[in-house]
């Protein structure tokens, strides 16, 4: 009996993943299937699984259990047609638990428990951010972190939480899956959005920025966080590419959201230019291009929070970044850098504009069909009193008008004789 279940399921596995490989090229979202496994068939069904990550944020599904006697398996399938499994361990005993409720319950924000790994200095300042916030009746902030490849956006998330959340290495590429991250910290809930790179073999990721938005379908965005290197020199063309796919995505309100962030923070300057000069060289080239490749007007950026119309923070992950006399890292004015940018966040989603939702309409974009319909019944209108009403007069004169051959005039009255 054993040998028959094995092989059934065996061949319902290899009829999945015909399946999949069909529906990978209708939609690059995620399909969930699930599946029971018993213990003794997972090395012939999934040869090639990896091992589940022990990181709840790379693996939130994965749940345990003390008397595993099932497995189910969530199978995902993504545009490319390759598999991912993912095993939740139930028990037959714990049979009347809903397993919906199991999943989401993996997905409860942890405690923020990173922040005690900060200089004492630093906490202080964090929690006296997080207390202004709750006075303004603010529970919770969402922070997403976009832009080019390695340039330190997983970097600076770990150094945000004060955990490695995120896996970094320098030999290593981004994962192709966005993470967010949740902390708790005194009713305090904050969310931080790790995605991939933007750019791919020279071009905007196309692909990439479609798995971002349908992540984020739902999800309500405050602050934007523009993450670049300070050490890059010149700007290209391929940015503004990468900000005009931004700003189709989101709209240009999410640059009234924005902080242009600035990695690798500590560095030398080129000959003949002192550190500020460099860094308000680089910052205005940058705002520049974002300017530009989304179209901005500098009118409709007056009045805003700060003396730059998208502040620009510094930052720098390296754990050679210089400290101060309470063990905070600095930058090279001095600043403490952590506790500044975490300011500049919640400076921008307390006095900026509303923040951006990302609902089903933002991810599909403007409706083409609905573009000027209220000029249709105007149309209709101009066309039927002032072209057809003419064609119709003038036909209706020309009939009057015109004069009939001697034949038709002879019949005419010969019917009329009879």
């Amino acid at each position: 009996m054993n040998c028959v279940l094995d092989g059934l399921l065996v061949y319902i596995w290899a009829e999945l993943r015909n399946w999949a490989s069909i529906v990978a090229k209708l939609n690059s979202a995620y399909y969930f299937i699930l599946v029971p496994i018993r213990h003794g068939t997972l090395s012939t069904l999934f040869p090639t699984t990896r091992r589940s990550p022990s990181s709840p944020e790379q693996n939130p599904r994965r749940l345990r259990s003390t008397s595993p006697t099932i497995s189910l398996a969530f199978l995902g399938f993504d545009s490319l047609g390759f598999y991912r499994a993912t095993f939740i361990r139930s028990s037959i005993a714990s049979g009347n638990r809903n397993l919906i409720q199991n999943v989401m319950a993996a997905q409860v924000p942890r405690e923020w428990t990173g922040i005690q790994q900060f200089p004492v200095a630093t906490q202080n300042k964090l929690h006296e951010i997080l207390g202004k916030l709750k006075l303004e009746n603010a529970s919770t902030l969402t922070i997403l972190l976009m832009g080019k490849g390695g340039v330190g956006k997983s970097s600076t998330l770990n150094s945000i939480l004060g955990e490695r959340v995120a896996t970094v290495s320098a030999f290593q590429s981004e994962g192709l899956r966005p993470m967010m991250c949740s902390r708790t910290r005194a009713g305090f809930t904050l969310n931080i959005i790790d995605t991939p790179g933007l750019v791919e073999g020279g071009y905007v990721n196309e692909q990439a920025i479609e798995i971002i938005k349908r992540f984020l379908l739902n999800k309500t965005i405050d602050v934007l966080l523009y993450v670049d290197r300070l050490d890059a020199y010149r700007v290209d063309n391929l940015d503004k590419q990468v900000i005009k796919a931004i700003t189709d995505t989101f709209g240009k309100r999410i640059w009234q959201r924005s902080i242009v962030v600035l990695t690798h923070a500590q560095l030398s300057p080129p000959d003949g230019l002192s550190y500020d000069e460099f860094f308000t060289r680089r910052s205005e080239t940058l705002l520049k291009c974002i300017r530009m490749g989304a179209r901005i007007k500098m009118q409709e950026f007056e009045g805003f929070i700060l003396d730059s119309p998208i502040p620009v923070a510094l930052v720098e992950n390296s754990g050679r970044c210089n400290t101060n006399s309470d063990g905070e890292k600095i930058l090279p004015s001095g600043i403490a850098w952590i506790p500044n940018l975490v300011e500049v966040v919640t400076t921008v989603s307390a006095k900026g504009s509303k923040p951006i939702t990302v609902d089903q309409k933002l991810i599909e974009g403007p409706n083409p069909n609905e573009r000027g319909k209220f000029f249709i019944p105007l149309i209709l209108a101009f066309q039927y009193f002032f072209i057809i009403k003419g064609i119709q007069r003038t036909i209706k004169r020309d009939i009057e008008t015109e004069k009939r051959p001697a034949w038709e005039t002879w019949a005419s009255q010969k019917a009329d004789r009879f």
